[in-house]
């Protein structure tokens, strides 16, 4: 058996690694686009520019579109030279920029794996040391790294990359993400994910005191500051210096239209409840409003609990009355959490006993056909099954087969036409 060069065996090492982050990054931030845009809008804001929501979202569907085809043609060996001076280039932008995250911290993690994977800033920086130095080496001889197609393939194959990504992304925009990384995902118990354990790490800050004495000031700490009436407080500051534990949900609170917190009055409620949810009424699409009235009109039938949660203002909350005839409730809930709740504005979601039993995005609400009976004899009440294994494995099958298909017709035909052709050049 010939054995393989080290140098060989240590750059199809690192273009694996490199191949497998890159696609991995790619798909978990195409199964949540609007998470992705979401960041991407934090990002901007750090540096004080000014992106609106669609910019953001196309933003993120390329960035989705490129990761995951670096990826995957570096693990086929696909146009090498390109894919992989590609992703020496994407490690060059951002291993500095993680650097500059990592010590100014203007986002709490970079989300480079999405919802699926968060990591802090550090973690993320090291990382990315590490990629920077294996994308230098697959750059470097990018030639020897083996390819499992011909010359003549390689556009057919990344067409059809492009295509499942670009699909694939876009069906989870459209709708809702295939697999839900986030706290809010069905089945989860809303107060349960809140709780704060007993014995849970206690964050821990560093307190500096600013005393002035004889036209002087002077800082101290809690264990020396003074206590003589020469010294006069100034202010005092609390630094964070080692975070503790922090529940999956923090910062949730329903408030209603007085200021009153009526929390744990909605997620204690053992009935049935819909959640209508729109962060930003001014931006929410209204094409489905008669199907929400009539989702509304039935929750009255039979004594369901119908919400509208917003982190729009009265004015805002006024039009949408206006514009749709809403009769419901309005509740102010922040933005952010409403953003991470479902990926829909406006989107639909169903409680009971502060568990999430379904979840809709308003181009799948549920129908009259659907709501012909009370939610206890249909399948709309009940949890249905998480099926995320089966969701990834159906998806890589439909990504893979047409490329296996396309290297049997490679392997096959076209080696086989190119090998005569040859010969027939050598008799030549």
């Amino acid at each position: 058996m010939e054995k393989i060069p080290v140098k060989k065996f240590i750059v199809e090492i690192c273009r694996a690694l490199l191949g497998l982050v890159f696609v991995f990054s790619g798909f978990v931030k195409a199964v949540d686009p609007w998470g992705s845009a979401f960041k991407n809008l934090e990002y901007f804001a750090a540096f004080n520019m000014h992106v609106t929501d669609s910019v953001a979202i196309i933003f993120a569907f390329i960035q989705i579109a490129a990761e995951f085809a670096i990826g995957v043609c570096l693990l086929l060996g696909v146009y090498r030279k390109y894919s992989s001076f590609l992703a020496l280039l994407f490690m060059i932008v951002m291993t500095p920029l993680t650097l500059y995250l990592a010590i100014a911290n203007p986002v709490t993690d970079c989300g480079c794996f999405g919802d699926a994977l968060v990591i802090t800033n550090w973690q993320t920086f090291f990382k990315n040391l590490f990629l920077l130095a294996a994308a230098i080496v697959v750059s470097l001889r990018c030639r020897s790294m083996t390819s499992f197609f011909t010359w003549k393939s390689y556009s057919l194959s990344v067409l059809w990359i492009v295509v499942f990504i670009a699909g694939f992304s876009f069906y989870c925009y459209t709708y809702l993400p295939v697999i839900d990384f986030r706290p809010y995902k069905i089945g989860a118990n809303i107060p349960q994910q809140m709780e704060f354990p007993e014995d849970a790490e206690q964050p821990v800050y560093k307190t500096t005191f600013t005393y002035a004495k004889d036209g002087k000031q002077q800082q101290f700490t809690i264990d020396n500051y003074p206590k003589g009436d020469d010294w006069t407080f100034v202010n005092s500051e609390s630094k964070l210096i080692k975070k503790g534990y922090e529940p999956p949900i923090h910062g949730f609170s329903i408030t209603d239209k007085t200021g009153d917190d009526v929390t744990d009055k909605v997620l204690s409620n053992t009935a049935y409840t819909f959640l209508l949810i729109g962060y930003k009424l001014e931006k929410a699409n209204e094409a489905n409003v008669d199907k929400i009235n009539e989702i509304y009109d039935f929750s009255k039938k039979y004594g369901y609990g119908f919400m509208a949660l917003t982190a729009s203002l009265p004015d805002e909350i006024t039009n949408w009355i206006s514009n749709t005839g809403a009769e419901y409730s309005f509740y102010t809930v922040d933005d952010i959490a409403l953003k991470t709740i479902i990926r829909s504005n406006p989107g639909l979601l169903l409680i009971k006993g502060g568990t999430i039993i379904n979840k809709w995005p308003d181009r799948r609400l549920p129908g009259n056909k659907e709501l012909a009976l009370p939610l206890e004899e249909t399948d709309l009440g009940k949890i249905p099954a998480q099926q995320n294994t089966l969701k990834v494995l159906c998806s890589a099958f439909i990504l893979i087969i047409p490329l296996v298909a396309l290297f049997l017709f490679d392997f096959f035909y076209i080696r086989k036409n190119l090998k005569k052709k040859k010969q027939r050049q050598r008799k030549k």
